[in-house]
């Protein structure tokens, strides 16, 4: 078999048996492909027919046909490699062989410029069909009726000669092989431009990325700035009270210190005293001047009037109240390190706002949208608009004409006066016609208000939560590629609740809800701010 390698050879089209290009290409049962010849020699006197590559073995022996498709793109490869040029002679040449320019089916022949001469004057000859020269001619006659193959069976997806046609495939679809051939040159036109735009749209992705990740950084290095200068303010206050709280500890021992050394001064003179006192009581105890034994006594014994040291002692624990006047500095510094973080916190994601405006295609007929698909609020009449397939016909909310599916965006949603209210971000694919469980399950992740004051994460389960103070504006922002949606309180700058690695796949879109009216208790409506 002559070498078809070429430097660029995909290991996709040699057949595992030879090594080589494949020729005549037949797909097995188990799905690999071999030259026609190649696999023919491997099954010769066996018994049981198996796949070289796999070893799969088939009960009975297949029925092979040409895999057009790959021997068409095998083709293609040689011809790319100049491998595909002819290199055929002239079949009537009797000397010096003449390299042939055209073949004849019909003769099955091959002619240079002289032999060729009677195909373009003899009548008869000129009906034959003469192609470019070919050196493979026998790959253009049916092997079964040794005519050329004119036509094409879309059933089977092969080649087939006129009388094949009249035969084995007279029931099928088959065209010219002319007609079948320009559909595929046309179906390859647009796959290379189909090719040529997706090699265009991952090019314009990587630079999205590289984008995303420079941005990324940027932003990164700026938050670790501010991260840093936050944090530090904190230790330095740690630091700070844990100085004075550690000076004032020092200061109580050294207090304690200066009284243990007053009385044990005082404690040592009286013990001199009391050592005089013992010697003249002794003496005294040895006198026979009864008289003197009694006017002496009194003065030397005073127990009446001696200190009573039981009730004196140095406390050992340090002074409670005032590491209870430390700790409350430190909380107080804590809570106000947390406040200023909580504000820096919304701060930066504050930097990704986009400009919201409400889809009135996807709005639920009760719902009332503004002019400027700012707001939206819930009417008691079901309004006369065009049906839709982007419409939720169930559920009291609508979406904004903004999608996102990549990077980071930030949105405020004005709750002032509401009663009850759910907003967050759903997935394009929600259902829009049914009742839908809000949940990042079905596509929604959001937050809620319900009886005035109780608020819930849409999780499953839900999740209620305690808030002190009931917020006005609720800051709402998606980090897409993080798999992030967080809420804020915009009013305290406090964060209120986080999903946290969610996985996304296809475009996110603000989500509102303002509920029902509830006979006007609920009336007022839901309001997209500037971010300011």
């Amino acid at each position: 078999m002559t070498s078809s390698r070429g430097p660029a050879l995909n290991e996709e089209l040699q057949c595992s048996i030879c090594l080589e290009v494949f020729t005549d290409p037949v797909t097995t049962p188990c799905g690999h492909n071999f030259c026609r010849t190649c696999l023919s020699k491997c099954w010769t006197n066996t018994w049981s027919c198996f796949c070289p590559l796999c070893k799969e073995k088939f009960s009975r022996r297949p029925d092979l046909k040409i895999n057009t498709t790959l021997r068409e793109v095998v083709q293609h490869f040689k011809k790319k490699l100049n491998l595909g040029e002819s290199k055929g002679f002239c079949d009537f040449c009797d000397e010096r062989k003449q390299k042939a320019v055209k073949s004849c089916l019909t003769c099955q022949s091959s002619y240079c410029d002289d032999h060729l001469e009677p195909h373009l004057r003899v009548p008869r000859l000129m009906k034959h069909t003469l192609i470019n020269a070919v050196e493979n001619l026998e790959d253009y006659i049916c092997q079964k009726h040794e005519r050329p193959l004119e036509m094409f069976c879309r059933d089977d997806q092969t080649c087939i000669c006129l009388s094949c046609s009249e035969g084995d495939h007279r029931t099928h679809n088959t065209v010219p092989i002319e007609e079948e051939s320009r559909e595929k040159m046309n179906q390859l036109v647009q796959t290379q431009t189909d090719v040529h735009q997706m090699i265009q749209d991952r090019m314009k992705k990587i630079q999205e990325i590289k984008h995303s990740v420079e941005l990324r950084k940027k932003n990164m290095e700026k938050e670790k700035s501010s991260s840093v200068e936050i944090f530090t303010d904190l230790i330095r206050s740690f630091e700070r009270c844990q100085s004075e709280l550690l000076k004032m500890m020092e200061e109580q021992q050294k207090a304690a210190e200066k009284q243990a050394e007053d009385l044990i001064k005082e404690l040592q003179q009286e013990i001199t005293e009391l050592k005089k006192k013992n010697t003249e009581l002794e003496q005294l105890s040895h006198t026979d001047d009864h008289l003197h034994v009694i006017q002496m006594y009194s003065p030397l014994y005073s127990r009446r009037n001696a200190k009573n040291w039981n009730k004196i002692r140095i406390d050992s624990d340090v002074n409670v109240n005032s590491l209870y006047k430390a700790l409350a500095q430190l909380k107080k510094t804590h809570k106000t390190l947390n406040e200023k973080l909580s504000q820096t916190g919304l701060k930066c994601v504050q930097k990704y706002a986009v400009d919201v405006t409400l889809d009135p295609d996807t709005a639920n007929p009760y719902v009332i949208l503004s002019d400027d698909g700012k707001e939206v609020s819930h009417g008691d009449t079901e309004q006369d608009i065009p049906e839709n397939q982007k419409r939720f016909d169930v559920c009291f909310c609508v979406l904004a004409k903004e999608g996102f599916s990549s990077g980071r965006f930030y949105y405020e949603v004005q709750v002032k006066g509401k009663t009850e209210w759910d907003l967050g971000v759903a997935r394009e694919s929600i259902d829009r016609k049914e009742i839908n469980q809000l949940t990042p399950a079905n596509g929604f992740w959001t937050v809620a208000l319900i009886n005035e004051n109780e608020y819930l994460v849409c999780d499953d389960p839900v999740v209620s939560f305690p808030h002190r103070k009931t917020p006005e504006k609720v800051g709402v922002f998606v980090d897409y590629e993080e798999g992030l949606v967080s809420f804020y309180d915009v009013g305290t700058g406090s964060h209120i609740y986080s999903f946290t690695s969610q996985t996304f796949t296809e475009k996110l879109y603000p989500y509102l809800s303002p509920c029902l009216n509830n006979e006007g208790k609920n009336s007022n409506p839901l309001i997209i701010t500037p971010v300011r």
